[in-house]
């Protein structure tokens, strides 16, 4: 199996915001900064990569009929202990992602890969896949919290890059705001997933 296909498919070719539209929940609400649009993003992908491990690792002694349940409390496991590692070490950032953070449990791309690709797939490939898709969720994120944070308050990561006279773009700063704008951004990857495909 080619490991390096396997990455970049799962981040841009079936990038689960952009391409696959999955996992949106989480991204219209947490993103309107930058910080903790990293803060989602990097525990996702932490999650991703550790519940793909061991899904992989005991994917022939799970039974068929109660692999769902399965993937989940694998999931939330891992959820606890990003839940709790932020709870010590960045309270900010855990009050900030709030319900969203335990949410994770069943946010469709963990669980569509879980399914999809660690139950059917050796270790190896199992992680570069968790990675990817990681990857191209934080990518999501990210590009939305630069944005929203950016136009809506004139910083980012909470310090100010604009003059204290900017009034700031309100409708970046609310849920409806990240959901025009992501619009934008899945017409944008699209386009350029394309242009990338045509000159292959």
């Amino acid at each position: 199996m080619n490991l390096r296909k396997v990455f970049t498919d799962a981040m841009f070719k079936n990038n689960p915001v952009f391409m696959q539209l999955i996992g949106l929940c989480s991204v219209l609400a947490i993103t309107n900064a930058l910080a903790t649009s990293l803060a989602m993003g990097i525990s996702v992908t932490f999650v991703l990569i550790m519940s793909n491990s061991v899904v992989s690792i005991f994917r022939k002694v799970i039974p068929e009929k109660i692999r769902i349940p399965c993937f989940i409390v694998v999931i939330a496991t891992f959820v606890t202990i990003v839940q709790m590692v932020l709870q010590a070490y960045s309270s900010t950032i855990y009050r900030a992602l709030g319900i969203f953070l335990p949410l994770i449990v069943v946010n469709c791309c963990i669980l569509g890969e879980a399914e999809g690709f660690a139950y059917k797939n050796k270790l190896v490939p199992s992680i570069v896949d968790g990675l990817g898709t990681g990857m191209g969720y934080l990518l999501a994120v990210s590009c939305m919290g630069i944005i929203r944070e950016f136009f809506g308050y004139g910083s980012i990561f909470d310090k100010r890059i604009l003059p204290e006279s900017y009034p700031g773009i309100g409708i970046f700063g609310v849920p409806a705001g990240a959901f025009i704008l992501l619009g934008f951004l899945i017409a944008l990857f699209r386009k350029i997933m394309q242009g990338v495909k045509t000159n292959e």
